[in-house]
């Protein structure tokens, strides 16, 4: 496939430079709160919502470890309550959809049309996925999601009623517009072997996305439980995260779900929202290659100390995976899944890894408290053990953001239908204009 070159932009650079970049100092001297957040993290309140609850503080207003809980529910306690169960992923979105936690009935009935729903258009696979194939498989999502109201005969009605169907539709498919794309990727700029299977009726989400995946399309419990969990604990996070309130504000607009949902798409793929994981994991392979003995925390701190002094890596000067927006103390989310790490670490052999991961969870807060001037305290996230669960389980670096989509359409979809029940109005905050006039 032929690639186009880029038009020479150069010569507009110093115009950019002087009428575009505004000085920092202004954002204090107008009490700007960039990112929509004041300088202690506190985000600025722009809305309300019955989906998700994130407590990251007591009621003294002191760090707290972190809670995140879903429709009145912790989410440690869902966790436990579907251990057994694979389709817990599914449970779930039903709760984030429509607020209660299933019956067995209603759970049968909701996992069932999801799974008649596991159905693309014909030939969409071979006329939409299979053309222009790129290593951006949520670039590739993006395009199949607009594409697909096409052939939606009510894709613009915004009724409630509309909007659910749609929404179920998206969850179910999403995991077959994600593994496709990949495969297309991987077939037509890799050059290796491609293999299209059909997602199984009787399987959850997590165990059709292995399915999918894998040439013989097999997988254990243990890895389709970890992915299972990693999905459950990805699906939702609050009406403040950036894809999320994406899909507020444009729903607002009045814009119809295959539009609202590529928007959050857009907004999830960057590098600071779902693309996290994946760059914990490149730090995590130029730690292994840089330094001599992964047991020697001597030497494990001070090459974290080079990281943060942007010596090294991608000169950025973070430790990726470490600290959050919200949470201080502890990520709830991280906590929980660690011991899903531990479980596929025994399973692959992997144990030299982990430990290794562990260590730079100890240490990297110790060496940021040394180094930088902090409002809070610094604990891993979910994403410094996701993307080493994800390798572990096969799944393709190209994918690690496309199954955080896969999960988090879950709750998009929620708060998009929150945010039409509720009456919303248009999304319009003020920008102050700084142009001196000519």
């Amino acid at each position: 496939m032929k690639k186009r070159d880029s038009i020479d932009t150069s010569s507009y650079l110093g115009l950019i430079r002087k009428n575009d970049s505004i000085p920092s100092e202004y954002y204090e001297q107008y009490d700007v709160k960039r990112g929509l957040r004041d300088v202690n993290g506190k985000g600025v309140l722009v809305g309300l919502t019955n989906i998700a609850t994130v407590v990251a503080k007591d009621e003294d207003g002191e760090p707290c470890d972190g809670q995140l809980w879903y429709r009145g529910y912790r989410v440690e306690d869902l966790i436990r309550r579907y251990s057994d169960n694979p389709f817990g992923y599914e449970n779930l979105a039903y709760l984030l959809l429509f607020g209660e936690l299933p019956d067995n009935d209603e759970a049968k009935e909701f996992i069932d049309t999801l799974a008649d729903a596991r159905e693309l258009p014909t030939n969409f696979t071979r006329d939409v996925i299979m053309k222009a194939p790129t290593k951006d498989v949520m670039n590739s999502m993006t395009r199949a999601i607009l594409t697909l109201a096409s052939y939606d005969r009510n894709a613009g009605e915004i009724t409630i009623e509309n909007v659910v169907s749609q929404c179920m539709q998206l969850i179910a498919v999403f995991p077959m517009l994600a593994v496709y794309s990949y495969h297309a990727y991987n077939h037509y700029e890799n050059m290796d072997s491609m293999y299209i299977h059909r997602p199984l009726p009787e399987l959850s989400t997590a165990q059709n996305i292995l399915t999918l995946l894998r040439s013989d399309s097999k997988f254990t419990e243990t890895e389709a439980k970890a992915l299972d969990v990693a999905l459950m604990l990805h699906m939702e996070h609050g009406g403040g995260n950036n894809s999320t309130f994406t899909t507020r504000v444009v729903t607002s607009a009045g814009s119809d779900t295959y539009a609202t949902i590529a928007a959050a798409m857009c907004s999830l793929k960057g590098p600071r929202h779902g693309g996290a994981n994946i760059k914990v994991t490149e730090m995590m392979d130029n730690i292994r290659d840089n330094i001599r003995d992964p047991k020697d925390d001597d030497e494990i701190r001070d090459y974290l100390g080079k990281l943060l002094d942007g010596k090294v890596f991608d000169g950025q000067g973070l430790i990726y995976g470490m600290g959050h927006a919200v949470y201080s103390k502890s990520d709830p989310r991280e906590v929980i899944f660690r011991k899903y790490v531990e479980k596929l670490s025994e399973e692959k052999g992997r144990k030299d890894d982990l430990e290794l991961y562990n260590k730079v969870e100890t240490l990297a807060p110790e060496v940021i408290a040394q180094k930088r001037m902090i409002y809070k305290g610094v604990s891993p996230n979910v994403d410094f053990y996701s993307g080493f669960a994800y390798e572990m389980l096969d799944i393709p670096r190209e994918l690690f953001t496309p199954i955080f989509a896969i999960a988090r359409v879950a709750g998009w979809s929620a708060h998009r239908i929150e945010e039409l029940a509720s009456g919303s109005k248009i999304a319009r905050p003020a920008y102050m204009s700084i142009t001196r006039r000519a």
